[in-house]
Order: structure tokens, then sequence, then C-alpha cells
């Protein structure tokens, strides 16, 4: 087809959300970076640039998981599934905080039976990574957030821990209160992600916050002393192009994070934005190299390079999600769950229990019902799946 159409893509004939995974898997064979740089190109037909990209991440991969325990460690996964809204390109299991307030404390219960016989049933097994997502965790109260997070602390041994996530995510669910919780526990990462510092966006996607929140929320965390601070942002979003994703960097450039994870728009069927797609017809979804070009810039002037990277369908000019750190300040849970090497312990409705063998050669899965409702009042059943997975694959 490049033949006959003369035009090449960057990423050849891959297809998986996972293209690292192939230089990660050579150079744990003893393959050398120009070896691995002339297989890509030849039997993958990666572009030299996406071929130095995917090989320049797996080292620093390598490098940052040099210290985990594959075989006998393991990370920690909850879901809080709540959200102040549903943002218009939101395909993720997220339930709108309105409706279900009344019934977070029932949710909470459950979740934390959960956790409990998580953390009996992995006992034999280091803990290493914790990463709190959803949803928007911090649309928990601080108490629900505090009760949350004495569950993990009186329930696990926190030893061996590498990395303890939260995702703030939603500036407009994050209070100085909320943060203050978070400082109490031994949480060494945050994420406060704006997605876009640009109002008319923001108001267009569903965000129910301003610009100012962000930065406002911003220098709350830093005031209370949060060390490791990611941004994510979202580039291919309805009506911006080259000018608006600038504006942005450049905002971000100024809060200056610890590290940031650059989205490209990916429409999966379940969003909004692709159910309603004819309401927004007249209105561009644009990505580029250009711009792609211009995050990997001010990811570099703020002395960050690319720590991991993954693709999925339908994704806006046909790119990739990066993620760029200073040093020392990548996040290992994403690196773990995209190289698919060590077993991920999932708690919460629509969790995926991942067991993982020889390094990721084998997997197997156990699945949490999306639905909270359901979730709530099926946890036997939750359980006794995990407790029949640990069986079958632990023992």
């Amino acid at each position: 087809m490049s033949k006959k159409t003369g035009k090449t893509l960057p990423w050849g004939t891959l297809t998986g959300i996972r293209p690292t995974k192939i230089p990660m898997h050579l150079l744990e064979e003893g393959w050398k970076n120009t070896q691995i740089a002339d297989y890509m190109r030849k039997t993958y037909g990666v572009s030299n640039e996406k071929t130095s990209l995917t090989i320049t991440i797996a080292n620093r991969e390598k490098a940052i998981l040099q210290d985990i325990d594959y075989e006998n460690g393991y990370s920690l996964y909850i879901g809080i599934p709540f959200c102040p809204s549903i943002c218009l390109y939101c395909s993720f299991g997220s339930h709108p905080l309105k409706q279900w307030e009344k019934r977070v404390d029932e949710y909470l219960d459950a979740l934390i039976r959960e956790i409990a016989f998580t953390a009996s049933a992995f006992s034999g097994k280091k803990l290493q990574s914790i990463y709190i997502g959803g949803g928007t965790p911090t649309t928990l109260t601080p108490a629900q957030s505090d009760r949350l997070l004495q569950a993990v602390m009186e329930n696990f041994d926190l030893s061996d821990v590498r990395e303890f996530t939260v995702e703030a995510g939603r500036p407009d669910t994050i209070t100085e209160e909320k943060l203050a919780v978070l400082k109490k526990y031994p949480v060494t990462r945050i994420s406060i992600n704006p997605q876009t510092m640009n109002q008319k966006t923001l108001d267009l996607i569903g965000r129910k916050h301003t610009v100012e929140d962000i930065r406002d929320v911003f220098m709350t965390a830093r005031r209370l002393g949060f060390d490791n601070i990611n941004m994510d942002l979202i580039v291919g979003l309805p009506g911006e192009g080259y000018e608006e994703v600038a504006n942005t960097l450049a905002q971000v450039k100024e809060l200056a994070p610890d590290s940031l994870t650059v989205h490209s728009l990916a429409l999966k069927r379940a969003t909004r934005l692709n159910l309603f797609k004819d309401e927004f017809s007249e209105i561009s979804f644009a990505n580029s190299k250009e711009i792609m070009d211009l995050c990997e810039r001010t990811a570099m002037e703020l002395s960050m390079g690319p720590y991991y990277l993954y693709r999925q369908k339908n994704m806006a000019g046909n790119f990739e999600n990066v993620g760029y750190a200073k040093v020392d300040k990548a996040g290992i849970y994403n690196i773990l769950i995209m190289e698919e090497k060590q077993s991920i312990a999932a708690c919460g409705a629509g969790a995926s229990t991942k067991f993982v063998f020889d390094h990721g050669t084998r997997i197997e899965r156990v699945e949490n019902v999306k639905s909270v409702e359901h979730y709530i009042s099926r946890i036997d059943e939750m359980i006794e799946r995990k407790k029949a997975g640990v069986e079958a694959w632990m023992r």
C-alpha cells in the first residue's frame, strides 16, 4: 500500500496499544539498540522517529523497573467510579456523583471488604505500587477519603511500596482539606488533570471548572508539600489547533509539574462525543506532527524525558499517548500496566485483576462488574471471583 499510494505510516504495520513491549523484550534478551532499531524498521516498517522513541522509552522503563520484583511482587489498583460530571470524550466507567452521592458510603463498605480480602489473598507477595484511580477519587469527601486510605494502611504492608498515586484528576473536586487528608498518608504522587488550559474548550467538553481553578489547586498542592505532581493533557480536543495547544503548554510550563502525560484524543464508541457527533460536525478535531513535536519540546524544556507510551484505536492523527517525567518522577504503575510484567490486584466496580506469569508471557484476568449497583449488591460474588483466581493461579 505504501508503494501504491506513496504514503507511509509512522507506526508501520503495528496496530497494538503497547508498541514498546517489542523493544523491551529484545533489550531483556540482550539485543543492542542498533539491532532493535533495524528490526523495528525492517520487520514492522516503523519510522525512524517512532523507532527512536520506543527504544528510548524501553531503555528508561528497563532502568526504572530494575528493582521491581516481577514474580514475587504485585501492584494494587483501587477504583472510585464517580465523577462530578461526565466529560464529552470519556469512555471510562464513570458515574455522575449527583445520582450516587447517597450511596457512596455503601460503595466504600463493599470496596473495603474487597480490599481486606485482597490484602489477605496476596499476603505472600510484596506490594510495590498503589494507584487509586477512577472516575475521580477526589469526589470522595475528606472523611470518606480518610476512611479509604486508613483501610489501605490497616490491611496492607506498605514497607516495599515504591509509589503511592492518587489521581486527583478534576480540579473542581479538589479542596485544600482533601489534599491535607492525602498528605496524612504515604501518598507519593498525585495527578491534577486540566486536559486543556483553554476555557472555551473546558466549557465545551463538560469540565465544570475554570483555568484559574487549575492554577489554584496546583499551587495549593505545592504549598502542602506535594513534590511529584503529574498533569494530563489531551490534544485533538474539539476546536483546538496548534495555537490553542501552544497556549495550554505555555501555562503548564509556568506551573512546572513533575510529569506530563500527553494524550491524543481517541473517540471510542461509547463516548458522548461519538454518540452525538452530528452536533459537533462543524468543529474541527486537529492533531498533527507539529503539535506533538511542540508537546515534546515543552516537556524537554521542563527537564522531562519520555518514560511510557501507549496507543489506542481512533486516535486523532493516528499518534500516541506519551508520558514525560523528570528524573525519579516517572509513574511506576503506568509502566507496569503497559508492560504487563507484574500482577495487578484490582478492587472496585469495573476493576480488572491481572495475574501475570513469566514476565508477561501469560496473563489471566478476573473482572469485576462495571455497574456500581451490581458491585454493591454482588460484592460476595466479586470476592469469590477473585478467590477462585487466586486459588487457580497463585497456588
